[in-house]
């Protein structure tokens, strides 16, 4: 076979130099046809193996049969109608070769989004592992970052929350809004169990969800299970945070984490983006101009609960026990945290205020609060002391003889 350098050889000595076909043939050392071919032919020489047949040739005219009556039929159960015998490694090439002729085509569609239209939200959750006080520490498992793109202006917004439960998801995904300045018109989950799932090609939210996006006035799109394309902004930007955020970074808590969060999408929000032409700081402005107004009243989150405190004097939540003042002990008090604080009132009066604690199964103790539980306790057992003291009044007791005179027995005579 002759050579690509043979080839582009010979037709440099004929166009260029001129030289007959013969003084080629003769230069290079073949024959007349040889350069005849060459000079006539369209591109370089290609080396092609002679097809040899497959053992999944005869079976192919059933197969083009069996896919055309089912395009989507496997691999396997085409085995079995045509009873197949020999390696199914081969048919199933065959068959992924012959499969897309039968059946419709299936291009991508390109997305453009509206100013205020969507958002898609997500959680990310970072390989790393993050101390969280008192000698713990918490893995990339039980580390959600909630992670919110919108979709016109490729604005990124994200937040370090302590769970995945409902009532710190939402708090977090209450801030990024409000730290946004509008609600986009839909906002696009996956299969959050505090959010919802997908049921028969149906969106079905959770009962919080349903208050939340009922505040907002906005609409809550779930997205089929294994479609990564519907929400494929935020997957990417889980990705940006993944590959630019995080590594070279060292963080000494929760606290520092979201700090050098919040500083990092402040610069990445002015990057220039080529998909757009320009940074998402140039276009936010448009974007929340179109959205939905943020609610005059914020929508309920966090936890909140109402107990009658204990002789303890402390209340429990998601886990770790905070003291409360125990002027209060026996009275029902509201519990209310979000994600940084703690906080415990009675009659409207703010009775405790803790910050939040991100490690498990603690005692949190305001000096203040046991300090005054020691007077209190104190003057409880000074008051026991000093008490007044009930007189004890003696039982009256009668005499034998008025009995002996009730039975007739005092003239001396005996019962017989």
């Amino acid at each position: 076979m002759l050579s690509v350098e043979d080839w582009a050889e010979i037709r440099r000595l004929y166009r260029a130099e001129q030289m007959p076909i013969k003084a080629i043939a003769r230069v290079i050392g073949v024959s007349k046809n040889t350069v005849k071919r060459a000079l006539a032919a369209a591109g370089p020489p290609r080396y092609q193996r002679v097809p040899r047949g497959s053992v999944v040739d005869a079976a192919e005219p059933r197969i083009r049969e069996l896919l055309q009556a089912w395009p989507t039929m496997p691999a396997t159960v085409i085995a079995e109608r045509i009873g197949w015998q020999h390696s199914l490694t081969v048919l199933k090439d065959r068959i992924r070769e012959l499969r897309p002729v039968y059946l419709p085509p299936d291009p991508a569609s390109r997305t453009a989004y509206a100013a205020g239209e969507v958002a898609q939200c997500d959680l990310w959750f970072p390989a790393i592992t993050l101390p969280v006080g008192f000698g713990q520490a918490r893995s990339a498992s039980r580390l959600p970052v909630l992670v919110l793109v919108t979709g016109y202006a490729r604005w990124l917004a994200a937040r370090l929350i302590p769970s995945r439960g409902a009532e710190d998801l939402f708090a977090g995904w209450w801030q990024l809004l409000a730290g946004l300045g509008g609600v986009p018109r839909v906002l696009v989950w996956d299969g959050e169990g505090a959010v919802g799932q997908r049921r028969r090609r149906q969106t079905v939210l959770t009962q919080q969800a349903h208050g939340f996006r009922g505040v907002l006035g906005a609409k809550i799109l779930i997205c089929d299970p294994g479609d990564p394309e519907a929400k494929g902004l935020v997957e990417r930007a889980n990705g940006y945070l993944e590959t630019s955020f995080l590594p070279g970074r060292t963080f000494s808590s929760p606290a520092d984490f979201n700090a050098q969060l919040a500083d990092w999408l402040v610069l990445v929000n002015q990057r220039q983006r080529r998909v757009l032409g320009c940074a998402p700081a140039d276009r936010i402005d448009a974007d929340r101009a179109a959205m939905l107004p943020l609610p005059p009243v914020a929508p309920p989150t966090g936890w909140h609960s109402s107990l009658r405190l204990p002789r303890d004097h402390y209340v429990r939540l998601d886990s770790n026990d905070y003291s409360v003042h125990p002027a209060v002990v026996g009275r029902r008090v509201e519990v209310a945290a979000d994600l940084e604080r703690v906080q415990v009132s009675y009659d409207g009066q703010l009775v405790a205020d803790h910050e939040r604690c991100w490690a498990r199964h603690q005692t949190l103790s305001d000096p203040a609060h046991v300090q005054a539980a020691a007077r209190l306790r104190h003057q409880r057992a000074a008051l026991g002391a000093t008490g007044p003291h009930r007189d004890v009044q003696e039982v009256e007791r009668r005499c034998l003889a008025d009995y002996d005179a009730a039975f007739g027995l005092h003239d001396g005579q005996g019962v017989a």
